[in-house]
């Protein structure tokens, strides 16, 4: 079988502990090209698997001619380099959050449109195993309605993840855009409306930079949540976990409650109301200190091998986005924001 062509853009942390180890046990994949403005991490990594280095991308897509790019760069690039890569024909794996705006997520999406490629943007909380059993067990009815939630993501932020530390854009407001919630709250809103099967109608924000010094993106936040079903939770984003990873979410729903990733072996555990308790050991959710395969990377390649559109789309990242955003407009203007 043929291989498709990738180039990855961005040699950072995410591209270093994911993408360019899932693409290189995938036996589809072939690398012809590595993009970071630091090149010797490009020459690193195109050293290693016999591709090109290029500082610039846009001298990458018009010299290589990829048929797939990874873009893993700081959010503020996610837009530009997606839309450059769809306009020279190639597939698109953008990193979350898709986008700093949603003029930006439309314009992404209208790309890949107009060029005939897909866009799939990596929200990996869908493909964990726990997150996958817990939509079949909710999909199911046996928990009835889903009345209220909560959904977390903490940790004790990026420094200790990225390759530069401290000093990582991650802080840097012009290239972040957003903290915490850029980096995880926008996991959990798009985990919610997949679980779910159920779109945001309502949001207030409370978003702060309560601990990190040095920087004004957010590092905390704690928003309220209306489903279009009328279910209603929170959904919480910490870069000052210092004592413990948090992943978890819980649903309560008609006929009991299921908890998924608050026990350290059952990774979901529900208690119906008639008493039983049923526990289910499906897999890790992948944390910072120890990371499990996303199968994003497998999945954008199943896809383009297949010529299936990704279930995880430009489309659907564009709605995750919006929660996300819809909290900040909240913050910013102490209202209650209907998506």
């Amino acid at each position: 079988m043929k291989k498709i062509r990738v180039a990855v853009v961005g040699c950072g942390a995410i591209a270093q502990r994911r993408h360019i180890p899932e693409y290189a046990a995938n036996p589809n994949v072939e690398f012809v090209a590595f993009v970071d403005p630091v090149i010797e991490r490009a020459e690193e990594f195109a050293a290693k698997y016999d591709a090109k280095a290029f500082a610039s991308y846009e001298e990458m897509l018009s010299e290589v001619k990829p048929e797939a790019v990874s873009v893993c760069t700081p959010n503020y690039l996610h837009a530009p380099v997606a839309i450059a890569a769809a306009n020279a024909g190639a597939h698109v794996l953008v990193e979350k959050p898709m986008a700093s705006t949603d003029e930006e997520a439309a314009a992404m999406v209208e790309a890949a449109s107009k060029n005939g490629v897909y866009l799939m943007v990596g929200h990996n909380q869908r493909l964990m195993p726990p997150h996958v059993k817990a939509k079949q067990i909710l999909d199911s009815g046996a928990l009835g309605r889903v009345l209220t939630f909560r959904t977390s993501f903490g940790h004790p932020g990026p420094e200790g993840w990225s390759v530069d530390g401290k000093g990582s854009w991650f802080f840097r407001k012009e290239e972040a855009i957003m903290g915490a919630m850029g980096d995880l709250g926008v996991h959990k809103s798009d985990l919610i409306r997949y679980l779910l099967s159920d779109e945001v109608a309502q949001v207030t924000g409370f978003i702060g930079t309560l601990d990190k010094e040095g920087t004004d993106v957010d590092d905390n936040a704690t928003c309220l949540l209306r489903m279009k079903s009328g279910a209603i939770g929170t959904l919480v984003a910490s870069w000052t976990y210092y004592k413990g990873e948090d992943n978890s979410t819980v649903f309560w729903c008609e006929n009991g409650v299921m908890k998924i990733g608050t026990d350290p072996k059952d990774q979901i555990i529900v208690e119906l109301r008639n008493g039983t308790v049923e526990k289910y050991n499906v897999g890790a959710i992948s944390t910072n200190d120890k990371q499990e395969t996303s199968g994003v990377v497998d999945a954008f390649i199943e896809s383009l091998l297949t010529n299936t559109k990704p279930s995880i789309s430009g489309e659907e990242g564009r709605k995750s986005l919006a929660v996300i955003l819809a909290a900040f407009e909240s913050q910013a203007t102490g209202k209650v924001i209907t998506l």
